[in-house]
């Protein structure tokens, strides 16, 4: 019998989880999608309808944006983890509620540890919060940060673009700097130390 990685051992449990009430409602929990081992994961906060019917991340609308974004810079969509806050959908696509966020985040914090990427792009205010609790998206958006031997780059969500398009040419300019915060996270080497403090934490590269 062949033997089950620890990454497909997390999304068997994501997909059959009851730890809080989304798995009520959900057609099919969204656990993640990706290689093995990424030099970038993506963040986002939570599946949408297509997203539930599939089981899979960011194939609706803000996917197919993201498709083409990653496109742009040259990145295969193959190459990268795409993964959500929340791993089941919220009823009407409302916003996760701080206990599902809560119940969820185990689960990305152990993804963050097994795919050991070297850059980490938050999309959307929850996905940012995880990182940065307590720091507007709005002040920080487009400003990569350093921590414990990784990069974190807080970006809009890509829906941001399809529903107010003065955001589109926003998200298309921070998304080109990502390829070059790529080679800056190579440069770090294997400082995976965690931050002392949170004026380290939140300095500036």
């Amino acid at each position: 019998m062949e033997e089950v990685s620890e990454l497909e051992q997390l999304h068997g449990e994501v997909r059959v989880c009851q730890l809080c009430i989304l798995s009520q409602s959900r057609r099919n929990a969204v656990p993640g999608e990706g290689p093995e081992k990424v030099d970038i994961l993506f963040v986002g906060e939570g599946p949408g309808f297509h997203e539930d019917q599939q089981g899979r991340p960011f194939v609706g609308p803000a996917g197919q944006f993201l498709n083409q974004l990653l496109e742009g810079i040259g990145i295969k969509r193959e190459q990268v983890y795409i993964t959500n806050v929340v791993k089941c959908r919220p009823p009407g696509n409302r916003d996760p509620l701080p206990e599902e966020i809560a119940a969820c985040h185990p689960y990305l914090v152990r993804q963050i540890s097994l795919l050991k990427p070297k850059l980490i792009v938050t999309l959307g205010r929850y996905s940012t919060e995880q990182f940065f609790p307590g720091v507007q998206i709005s002040k920080i958006r487009g400003r990569p940060k350093k921590m414990g031997g990784i990069i974190y780059y807080p970006m809009f969500h890509p829906a941001a673009g399809l529903h107010q398009p003065r955001w589109r040419k926003v998200i298309e300019e921070d998304f080109a700097r990502i390829p070059q915060l790529l080679k800056e996270a190579e440069k770090l080497g294997e400082d995976n130390e965690p931050p002392s403090d949170k004026a380290e934490q939140l300095s500036l590269l």
